[in-house]
């Protein structure tokens, strides 16, 4: 059996067709396809039912998956372990984090550490989506919630508040005559949407984004009231405050490793510069 295949068969598991699995692969459906026969062929199952726009698992195809998911768990550990002993403070860290603190908070600070060690790659994977650590999409993550992977550890490190931020002309405006920016449906499940729509009641939001750049210039456009982070929204000239009870939901702040790269030197170095952004920003602070 090619290892290989197993791989191709577990991604095909995961995305439940040819063209999705290819997609995640970085790869044309036929490869996959060839992959996936060539595994069948190995085993002497069928994994696999061929309909036209999917590809179930059949019985045997379920059960292997289920095996191939422990095994892969298993490579990711090994991968961890020899990555976090292999680290010096030299190398690229990979972190994910939302994209105001990548911007506002750690970029501009990233100076002082590549003074510090001029040796050390720092790369920002800035989203409002989680990167696994588990998979080895990244080697560290600030995030506004508790790790989901089993065996990560985390710190909590400071907390994100948040205010109602609107331009000069619509702070003006009767309450009743608000109308709103906020994000978009893939984002509407943060604690802060989820705020916001209750507030605005029968109240429009007219303009969605799943950036908070993008919903700052909107609102200093005058589009609407935007619900920002203090530290973003207070520094913005363009916009004031709006007073409002009551106030939106703070989001603890949690930096969060896997134990086999916390021993790195090059991690826990990373580690230690995240806190002290975080702490350098009063606002953040817990």
């Amino acid at each position: 059996m090619d290892w290989e295949d197993l791989r191709f068969f577990l991604v095909l598991s995961r995305c439940g067709s040819l063209s999705a699995a290819a997609r995640e692969l970085d790869v044309d459906h036929a490869t996959v396809g060839r992959r996936i026969a060539a595994l069948e062929a190995s085993l002497g199952l069928r994994l696999i039912d061929r309909l036209p726009r999917s590809r179930p698992l059949t019985e045997d195809g379920a059960a292997i998956a289920a095996t191939a998911e422990r095994m892969e768990a298993i490579a990711e550990e090994v991968r961890r372990r020899s990555r976090g002993a292999s680290l010096t403070l030299a190398g690229a860290v990979r972190i994910s984090l939302p994209p105001v603190l990548a911007t506002l908070c750690v970029a501009p600070r990233i100076g002082a550490l590549q003074r510090l060690h001029p040796q050390l790659r720092v790369v920002l994977l800035a989203s409002a989506s989680f990167a696994a650590l588990d998979r080895g999409e990244a080697d560290i993550a600030i995030r506004m919630s508790r790790p989901e992977e089993e065996s990560a550890v985390a710190r909590r490190v400071g907390a994100m508040r948040f205010a109602l931020y609107a331009s000069a002309e619509v702070a003006r405006r009767p309450a009743e005559e608000w109308e709103f920016v906020g994000f978009d449906e893939s984002l509407g499940h943060l604690a802060q949407q989820r705020w916001l729509r209750k507030f605005a009641g029968g109240r429009k939001i007219v303009f969605e984004a799943n950036d908070l750049f993008a919903q700052q210039a909107a609102a200093r456009a005058g589009a609407g009231a935007a619900v920002l982070p203090d530290f973003m929204g207070d520094d913005d000239p363009g916009l004031v405050g709006l007073p409002i009870e009551p106030s939106p939901p703070e989001r603890d702040l949690w930096l969060i490793a896997y134990p086999d790269l916390r021993r790195s030197a090059a991690v826990r170095a990373v580690m230690d510069f995240l806190g002290d952004c975080i702490a350098a920003e009063p606002r953040l602070r817990p």
